[in-house]
């Protein structure tokens, strides 16, 4: 069908003649509080322009069967002005992908934590200073300093010293969480807490037990009470389970002889919630741009949404990983849940996610309040390529073709042979987020 504007901004802007069938309207997004409106403005045509290059270039990727299924969106000023879905939630039974189909998170779930745990810190309950073995006897690492040291900042800012993915290894070999988290004792530091970047998702996890310490409820219940509720949330949740008793969920899929498969979605990383637990639809994932950006601040304030965004501990390598991101950034540093790029002199609040089958992406300018969200139930570099281009068209920035979706077609036979050997650079791609 043919996108139906629902608001005067979109009638505005967005006259996509001829736009995708898998483009959908969305539905109008209620606030209860008014958001301070002192962003900077895109220029309309500028804006119209990028939305239908997006677009054509999403319509490329699913031609080109980069993706199994996909689900994106666009919102600007606290309003959701574009949707796009396209492919399969299962490609075995043929269901489609729609606004409303559930897809895990992955390491998007870490924002969920630390918006939780400022919410807990605006209570009093604890602070972001707090030490970890105030709250939690078991804490352990293998220096006793450090031990004493670590703050509930430290966690959450990827910066308690560990070597990067401590203990994932062991979680994908099915190890209990339980059991990790009381052996961190026993990995050597890579720097002092606090002094050096190290992403974690089991040390980070540690949230999760801190918040039931505290409430006496489990960290899963005061999410779904402080963020998923209030913000309208109705089809996230946590664990696998919940995926699927959903109706409409996406399966995860796999390249096999050039078609994707659907598989069955793996435990591990459902093990440690706070950091790769949530599951959620694109019109969920709205909701949650929104109130990121400023739109709720009856549920996420101000200042505690200035806490969550402050740059941390610099992170160096994620200015290197990708094309685009030599290109375009200059600053990388973790916040509290959040990447803090400054991409072509603005600052560009990002995280993406990845466990087996699935690939996630966020991001959002604070100065235009502009964001986009994307979730897939499949593998491959190309799909998040695009999401730069899109930044970089909102931005007037000269075009580059970073996710190749411009080129022509080869033959298909060449297509086949390079296609393999893609997806074979591809794959070490991690599954443990980013």
């Amino acid at each position: 069908m043919p996108l139906r504007p629902k608001s005067l901004l979109l009638a505005c802007l967005l006259g996509l003649a001829g736009a995708s069938a898998s483009t959908h309207a969305a539905e109008p997004i209620r606030r209860t509080a008014p958001a301070e409106s002192s962003h900077e403005a895109i220029p309309p045509a500028r804006l119209k322009r990028a939305l239908a290059d997006y677009t054509r270039w999403l319509n490329t990727l699913q031609q080109r069967n980069e993706v199994a299924g996909m689900a994106t969106a666009v919102v600007y000023d606290d309003k959701v002005i574009y949707e796009h879905t396209t492919g399969y939630a299962d490609t075995t039974t043929g269901a489609r992908v729609t606004p409303n189909t559930v897809f895990r998170l992955a390491s998007l779930s870490k924002a969920f934590a630390t918006a939780l745990a400022g919410l807990l810190v605006d209570d009093g309950r604890f602070s972001w200073d707090t030490r970890l073995i105030d709250i939690l006897p078991f804490f352990k690492l293998k220096d006793a300093q450090a031990s004493s040291e670590a703050t509930i900042r430290d966690i959450l800012g990827q910066r308690l010293g560990l070597p990067r993915n401590t203990y994932d290894n062991l979680l994908e070999d099915n190890v209990p969480y339980e059991e990790l988290v009381r052996k961190l004792d026993q990995v050597d530091l890579a720097c002092n807490v606090g002094q050096c970047y190290g992403y974690q998702n089991v040390a980070f996890s540690l949230i999760g037990d801190v918040v039931y310490a505290e409430t006496g409820d489990f960290y899963y219940h005061q999410v779904d009470k402080r963020l998923f509720f209030p913000l309208g949330m109705h089809s996230a949740s946590y664990g696998r389970s919940a995926l699927e008793m959903n109706k409409n969920w996406a399966r995860p899929h796999r390249k096999l002889h050039g078609h994707w498969v659907p598989f069955e979605p793996r435990e591990a990383y459902y093990r440690v919630a706070p950091a790769a637990g949530v599951n959620a639809s694109l019109r969920d994932m709205e909701k949650w741009l929104i109130a990121q950006m400023g739109g709720r601040p009856d549920v996420l304030s101000p200042a505690l949404l200035k806490v969550l965004h402050t740059p941390g501990i610099p992170t160096p390598p994620e200015l290197y990983s990708e094309p685009w991101r030599r290109a375009r950034l200059t600053k990388a540093y973790y916040a509290l849940g959040w990447r803090v790029f400054t991409y072509a002199d603005q600052t560009l609040i990002f995280h993406t996610g990845a466990v087996e089958g699935y690939r996630t992406l966020i991001g959002f300018f604070p100065k235009y309040r502009f964001g986009v969200v994307m979730l897939r139930d499949s593998p491959g570099l190309a799909p998040s390529d695009v999401a730069p281009m899109l930044f970089d068209s909102v931005l007037g920035l000269p075009h580059e073709d970073w996710a190749g979706v411009e080129h022509a077609l080869p033959k298909p036979r060449p297509e086949r042979r390079r296609r393999r050997h893609i997806r074979h650079i591809r794959h070490h791609h991690h599954y443990r987020g980013h």
